[in-house]
């Protein structure tokens, strides 16, 4: 993604979860407990992984990637694919991002990462250009130049 920002990993957390269900400490019935909503999403958007299941290591785990914001109204909470992410990135102002890891042969899932895309990211005169060619005027950003650096300013728009 040309516009990823403010990534946050959770493998450490994942580490942890594995660790607890390798040792005893917790069984596989409270950790493999994908939704059926969630099953369905891998299957019809999620995009398969080489890495094997952590849990029962007879299957490929799938990524899921949830889209959330305010600019998506009705399309919030949906499932997409990396390809239609690229387009709204480049459409939408900003949304954030859930990638989630689903075996669909146990029902491990684990939330992987979650990370900003959208055109707030985009840097310099391409940002400017973006923000300005928009129409209903949601937010106009400005650059100026205060001391010799840049500064970006965004107004919110009056509703």
């Amino acid at each position: 993604m040309r516009s990823q920002r403010q990534v946050v990993d959770y493998s450490l957390q994942k580490r942890a979860v594995l660790r607890e269900v390798h040792s005893g400490r917790v069984g596989t019935y409270e950790v493999c407990d994908a939704s059926p909503y969630l099953k369905n999403a891998a299957r019809f958007h999620g995009e398969p992984t080489e890495a094997l299941c952590p849990v029962c290591r007879r299957e490929n785990l799938t990524h899921v990637h949830y889209i959330y914001g305010d600019e998506l109204k009705q399309s919030a909470g949906q499932a997409r694919t990396r390809a239609e992410l690229s387009v709204l990135a480049m459409t939408l102002r900003e949304f954030q991002v859930y990638v989630v890891e689903v075996c669909r042969g146990c029902d491990w899932n684990h939330l992987v990462e979650q990370y900003l895309l959208g055109r707030d990211g985009v840097s310099g005169d391409d940002a400017a250009s973006t923000a300005g060619a928009s129409s209903g005027g949601a937010a106009v950003a400005a650059t100026a130049t205060a001391n010799g650096t840049s500064v970006r300013r965004r107004r919110e728009a009056r509703r």
